[in-house]
C-alpha cells in the first residue's frame, strides 16, 4: 500500500513526487506497533517546498510560535538548527527543532531525520510528534526529554548539577546501546546513526535514555550491502578513524563512537582535552598501570563496583580499536553492559544488606589489570 509524498517546489520549480510504503519494523523487546512509513533514500536528493502527507501531525508556523511562546525557551542546538521548548494544547511537552535557513546542509539533515524517524520506533529512540513546512519555515517536533542530555550531566551544562551515580550512568548507556542495536539489526535494513555522542543521548524525566538527532544517519539499501560510501562527517573526538580515512560508513563506525561515550561515563572527561590528546589514548595510558581508580571520574569517589567499572572500560577499548572488523557488535556491547549493571546492582545490594565480602574484593581488584580478572 503506497502513500504519496509530494514535493511542490514554489516559484515554478519542478514538482517531484515519491511513494512511501508501509514498513513493519522488527523488534524483539517491544510490543507490536502500528505499521510505520519508509521514505525512499532518493527523496533526500531533491527537496524544494514540501508537503508531507504522513501520519505525523502537520503544524503551522503560527502554531509553533504559540506552542513555544514565540520561541522563548532555547534548549539546545540540533544538527540542522536550534531547538526550543514547547507545550501543545493538550499539555504535552515537545521540543521544536527549527531548520537554519542559511544552511543548505541543514536541509539534507532535515530529510535524513525524516527518513529515519518515520520508519523506526523503539523505546530508546526519540519519537517524532510532527513537522512544519510552511512558507520557507521548516521544523520537526519531537517528544520533550526533560532531563537534557547525558553530556549535560557529565559536563554540568545548561544548569545541570546532577553528575549521576555509576549505576545510573551504566543503566543509561545500556538503554542507549539497545537503541543503537535496534537501528543496526532490528530494522528491515540497517540504519547507521552517524553522530553518536553524549549530547545526542537524551534523558526523560525518569532518566530513561533515548538516542536523538538523526541528521547524519544513513540507511543501507540492500541486504548484501556492507558499507555506505560518503564524505566523512561527524563530531570531533567521536568519529571512527577508519571511516574518516576511507569514507566507508558501517555499523562499526557507530560502535566506535559509542565506545567514546563509554569512556566518557567512566572518566567524566571530554573526548579531546587541549594539550592532553584523545580520550582513548589517555585511558590506555592509565589502564596500563593496572589501577582503574586512575581512570575513574573523581566525582564518583569510591561509590562504584570495581569489576563493573573494569567491564565498561574494557568494552569501550574493544569498541574503539582502530580496525572496524575487530570491534564488537552493538548486541555484544549490550550484553557486556548488562553484566556491568548487574555487578553494580549486586554490589549495592551487598552494601545495603551489610555483607562485607564485596568491599574486600573490590579493594583487591582495584589494582588488577584487565587480563588478570
Amino acid at each position: 500500500m503506497g502513500i504519496k509524498l509530494e514535493y511542490g517546489i514554489k516559484k515554478n520549480w519542478t514538482v517531484l513526487s515519491y511513494n512511501l510504503y508501509f514498513l513493519e519494523p522488527v523488534s524483539t523487546d517491544d510490543p507490536p506497533r502500528e505499521p510505520e512509513l519508509d521514505i525512499a533514500p532518493a527523496s533526500r536528493n531533491n527537496h524544494g517546498g514540501t508537503l508531507l502527507k504522513v501520519e505525523n501531525r502537520q503544524f503551522t508556523y503560527k502554531e509553533l510560535e504559540k506552542f513555544t511562546n514565540n520561541f522563548e525557551r532555547f534548549i539546545g542546538q540540533g544538527g540542522f538548527g536550534p531547538v526550543f521548548y514547547g507545550c501543545l494544547e493538550d499539555g504535552i511537552e515537545v521540543a521544536v527543532k527549527i531548520r537554519s535557513e542559511s544552511s543548505s546542509h541543514g536541509l539534507d539533515q532535515f530529510f535524513a531525520e525524516v527518513q529515519s524517524l518515520t520508519k523506526v520506533h523503539h523505546r530508546n529512540l526519540v519519537s517524532l510528534v510532527g513537522y512544519c513546512w510552511e512558507k520557507g519555515h521548516l521544523a520537526l517536533v519531537y517528544e520533550y526529554m526533560a532531563r537534557g542530555s547525558l553530556c549535560d550531566h557529565l559536563r554540568g551544562n545548561n544548569g545541570v548539577s546532577d553528575s549521576l551515580n555509576w549505576r545510573t550512568r551504566v543503566r543509561v548507556v545500556v538503554e542507549a546501546a539497545q537503541g543503537l542495536d535496534y537501528l543496526h539489526k532490528g530494522c528491515s535494513l540497517p540504519i547507521i546513526h552517524g553522530d553518536v555522542k553524549t549530547s545526542n543521548i537524551l534523558l526523560s524525566q525518569n532518566l530513561q535514555a533515548k538516542i536523538a538527532d538523526f541528521g547524519l544517519s544513513k540507511s543501507y539499501v540492500s541486504e548484501t550491502q556492507t558499507h555506505i560510501s560518503v564524505t566523512p562527517a561527524g563530531s570531533a573526538g567521536y568519529m571512527d578513524p577508519e571511516y574518516f580515512h576511507t569514507g566507508r560508513l558501517t555499523e562499526s563506525s557507530d560502535v566506535y563512537s559509542f565506545g567514546i561515550v563509554l569512556l566518557e561515563i567512566a572518566t567524566g572527561e571530554s573526548p579531546i582535552l587541549p594539550g592532553l590528546g584523545h580520550i582513548v589514548q589517555r585511558v590506555k595510558n592509565k589502564v596500563a598501570s593496572g589501577n582503574i581508580s586512575l581512570v575513574v571520574d573523581a566525582r564518583l569517589g569510591d561509590a562504584y563496583d570495581v569489576s563493573s567499572m573494569w567491564k565498561v572500560v574494557d568494552t569501550a577499548l574493544l569498541c574503539t580499536t582502530d580496525i572496524g572488523a575487530q570491534r564488537p557488535t552493538m548486541a555484544a556491547v549490550v550484553a557486556q553492559l548488562k553484566e556491568s549493571l548487574a555487578l553494580e546492582q549486586t554490589c549495592e545490594y551487598s552494601a545495603l544488606s551489610g555483607t562485607t565480602g564485596t568491599s574486600d574484593t573490590t579493594v583487591s581488584l582495584a589494582n588488577v589489570g584487565p587480563l588478570a580478572r
